[in-house]
């Protein structure tokens, strides 16, 4: 037998999420066609975690029958066994293929007992295996059926986004444990005009069992359920998948997961309320719709605005209090969870996350040619400081800075150790930085997006006539495009360190090229000093104002 070992192998060290704790880590936002501005198909993910700092491509091949690859362990780097090749694999891009079928997920968690330590797959060589392997969501759904029943199911419980260029799904999965091989699942298309969210906790409770356009899952699904106990057919009730799968829907899990779906929910439909009640944990309140219809549909811009997001305006808006510090940080470091003398905490958990790997808006379009017709929005760190850089689903090749990268040594060559240090520059002086990455960020995001029209025109008529071509001309404009932007991000970074030094403000430090900062860099100001905002000055002299009050001393 042929072995291929090398597309899997690259794709799982550098794309993957390292860390085993992933529990409660990731945002994603499903947009129907109906839904969004343009007609676009749209997912986005947020991937929370010690994720590999390189994004990657995987180009189309041939294989010959009897050709094998191997599925490496994220975890552990081994190698846990082998998966019958097909004769013909499709390009992929980050987690994008040529076909503009996208994926995304989050993990759910679910019932411990099972998860099959025997399994092939886990959730990540799953979902690059099937994008390499379907054209459409609903082929992406039946071949991940098909892989699980043959191979195994390793994961956690997952949900999972699946977009192509007419209609989005959110599926489902949980294994059957390490007795049985295979896994249950369910799978609901967003209708469309709707959109819906999921983060690290299952949604989908009753369903039909007769709406197969709508509503698809495993033919187990039930049965499975009964024969271990997780639900009584006698009983009456209608079956829940989240009842039977996902039981512990605890406070806490209602406060870092619900929380997230509320405050999307909260700003794409400001024509509709959604209690707080569900997402604090109050008993019998009643959890958020499935899926939503959005005051206006939305576009690129707008739900990347929904992926950023602190809870600003609202009681628990992480700009505010005590624990955002004397300059309004939104954010907070792990564990969320804390306890002082024998009480639990934890702090709330935003969107925006200083623990983002990643962060990517997927965009599929049913009327232009393929190669054009899907982007790939990508940013490596926190999308609240950080730009999008668009990359068509046709490319055969990635932006050198985009490709490097090495957790344990920091480089300037790299995308994802730029966008972080400016992210990490940010986060403790938020009030007096964000200004300035604020008009960076609109500014280098404001040129891209201006371009995508003329960009997407040339391609789309280019890929009438000469596809190769067009694809050619598609990659030339996004290695040079994320050259760019990343060169402007590290003119950014080095304008922070200049203007933010020391506990002073410089504004005769000199801004990024091609970046208007206005009054944000001023010469006649000169060099200032920081000191702290009057509300934190107050805090300080609540809790120590005797021992720093500047008068007499008076005699011991």
């Amino acid at each position: 037998m042929k072995k291929n070992t090398l597309w899997i192998q690259v794709v799982l060290m550098n794309f993957v999420v390292l860390s085993a704790n992933v529990a409660y880590a990731c945002t994603n936002i499903l947009v129907s066609r109906g839904a969004s501005k343009d007609g676009s198909v749209m997912i986005t993910y947020s991937a929370d975690g010690a994720s590999m700092p390189r994004l990657i491509h995987v180009p189309s091949a041939d294989h010959k029958p009897g050709t094998m690859v191997d599925i490496w362990g994220w975890e552990d780097n081994t190698i846990h066994g082998q998966v019958k090749q097909v004769a013909h694999t499709y390009s992929v891009v980050g987690l994008m293929n040529e076909h503009q079928l996208a994926i995304g997920e989050t993990t759910t968690g679910g019932r411990e007992e099972l998860i099959d330590p025997k399994g092939l797959l886990d959730y990540d060589g799953l979902m690059l295996l099937v994008l390499q392997r379907a054209k459409t969501a609903r082929e992406a759904i039946s071949i991940i059926h098909e892989l699980v029943n043959e191979y195994g199911y390793r994961s956690h419980a997952e949900t999972l986004s699946i977009a192509d260029k007419n209609e989005v799904w959110m599926m489902e999965i949980i294994g059957k444990g390490p007795k049985e091989k295979g896994a249950v699942w369910v799978a609901a298309r967003v209708p469309e005009g709707y959109i819906t969210v999921h983060a690290n906790r299952s949604r989908i409770t009753t369903f039909p069992l007769n709406d197969p356009d709508n509503w698809r899952y495993s033919p187990d699904v039930i049965d499975f359920a009964v024969k271990m106990g997780f639900y009584d057919a006698r009983s009456g009730k209608p079956f829940s998948y989240r009842d039977a799968y996902h039981p512990n829907q605890n406070v806490y899990g209602k406060r870092v997961c619900a929380g997230r779906v509320w405050s999307i929910y909260r700003r794409a439909a400001t024509d509709q309320t959604f209690s707080t009640d569900w997402f604090r944990g109050v008993e019998g309140s009643v959890d958020y719709p499935l899926f939503i219809k959005p005051t206006k549909k939305l576009s690129v811009p707008d739900v990347m605005a929904l992926m950023r997001d602190h809870f600003e305006g609202t009681p628990y808006d992480m700009t505010k209090g005590i624990d955002a510090g004397p300059f309004g940080s939104p954010y907070r470091w792990r564990n969320l969870s804390w306890t002082v003398d024998g009480q639990k905490y934890h702090w709330e958990r935003p969107i925006s996350s200083q623990q983002a790997g990643f962060v990517m808006v997927t965009q599929s379009r049913n009327w232009l040619p393929d190669p054009v017709g899907g982007v790939y929005w990508f940013t490596p760190d926190d999308a609240f400081t950080s730009c999008f850089l668009p990359l068509f689903c046709g490319i055969t090749d990635l932006p050198a800075p985009y490709k490097k990268g090495d957790h344990d040594r920091f480089s300037w060559d790299s995308a994802w150790w730029v966008w972080n240090h400016v992210s990490n520059i940010t986060y403790q002086r938020w009030s007096r930085i964000y200004p300035d990455v604020k008009v960076c960020k609109e500014q280098c995001e404001k040129a891209i997006l201006e371009m995508q029209p003329a960009v997407e025109e040339t391609g789309a008529a280019l890929a009438k006539k000469d596809p190769v071509l067009a694809r050619k001309y598609l990659t030339g404009y996004c290695l040079n495009a994320g050259e760019r932007l990343f060169h402007q991000w590290r003119d950014v970074c080095t304008f922070l360190l200049t203007k933010h030094n020391d506990g002073y403000v410089n504004y005769k430090a000199v801004p990024p090229a091609g970046l208007d900062l206005g009054d944000l860099v001023d010469p006649r100001k000169g060099v200032v000093g920081e000191n702290y905002p009057v509300h934190w000055k107050r805090r300080v002299v609540k809790e120590i104002g005797k021992r720093l009050h500047l008068g007499p001393a008076k005699a011991k």
